[in-house]
């Protein structure tokens, strides 16, 4: 655990969702996806979330998102609790902490030009000020050329396309950036190329990552600490080359065996 305060944090968070009733008079059954969770980021930092369909991912991000509210627990942004704090610092969080989906091309509308789709964050969030140098210092930061503003998303190719989501995340100035396996749906020879756009980003910008992805090796490569979860538990934290060469939890163990490599062939031992 890093001895710097968590700029982003998850404590004890439970999250359990009502099942039908099975008859009648019976009360309704529930179903708990997260179970006392443990998560927290610092600024400067890349954390990885990794774990089986099902898992929990999902809820976990949502959460930590402020798009769900936790059954029980606290989720802290910069030290305070989001569901208490007021509304001036909700919409502080809502411009800190932005999402990088996996798929670029579903999560752009094809019929607007990148530049429009850049600026619709700026006004959903109503944050004032020069957008058009925020524009541009934004496409500095991803590496793209300023002529992509009169462009429409078809025109891309899939890693310029997340190059674009991803500036579409920076655009109100984040803190926290949550990345839902953002390099899944791009080509092995692209995805290293986004990784290390992340990377440099987490140094030069000073952000929190968080980093979620089902391929152990690009978490390992992204990221300096890693949380499993399995069943809505964190089994277990740590450095990635540690947590991925001697697992100790029987989940880490299972996800590390099921990554194949050229090594270990079918066997999948190694990563």
């Amino acid at each position: 655990m890093s001895e710097r305060r968590p700029l982003l944090a998850m404590q004890q968070v439970t999250q359990a969702y009502s099942l039908p009733r099975t008859a009648l008079f019976s009360p309704p059954g529930s179903f708990t996806v997260l179970d006392s969770i443990d998560f927290d980021v610092c600024a400067g930092e890349a954390v990885g979330l990794v774990g089986e369909s099902g898992a929990g991912k999902t809820t976990l991000t949502r959460i930590l998102t402020g798009m769900e509210r936790p059954q029980s627990g606290h989720v802290l942004f910069d030290g305070t609790d989001i569901w208490s704090a007021d509304q001036a610092q909700r919409a502080s969080f809502r411009r800190a902490v932005q999402m990088v989906l996996q798929n670029p091309r579903s999560s752009l509308d094809p019929r607007m030009r990148v530049g429009t789709a850049l600026l619709e964050p700026m006004r959903s969030l109503r944050i004032e000020g020069d957008h058009v140098k925020r524009l541009h210092e934004v496409l500095d930061q991803v590496g793209l050329d300023r002529s992509a503003l009169e462009r429409f998303p078809h025109e891309f190719s899939g890693g310029q396309l997340q190059r674009i989501a991803i500036a579409r995340a920076l655009m109100p100035n984040p803190r926290v950036l949550v990345a839902d396996e953002p390099v899944s749906a791009l080509d092995v020879s692209i995805q290293a190329q986004v990784l290390n756009l992340l990377k440099d980003l987490v140094r030069d910008l000073n952000l929190g990552l968080v980093f979620i992805a089902h391929d152990l090796s690009v978490v390992a490569y992204t990221t300096s600490r890693v949380s499993v979860i399995a069943s809505g538990r964190i089994v277990e934290v740590g450095q990635p080359v540690e947590l991925f060469t001697r697992p100790t939890a029987p989940q880490t163990k299972n996800l590390v065996d099921a990554v194949l490599t050229v090594e270990s062939g079918l066997s999948g031992t190694a990563l």
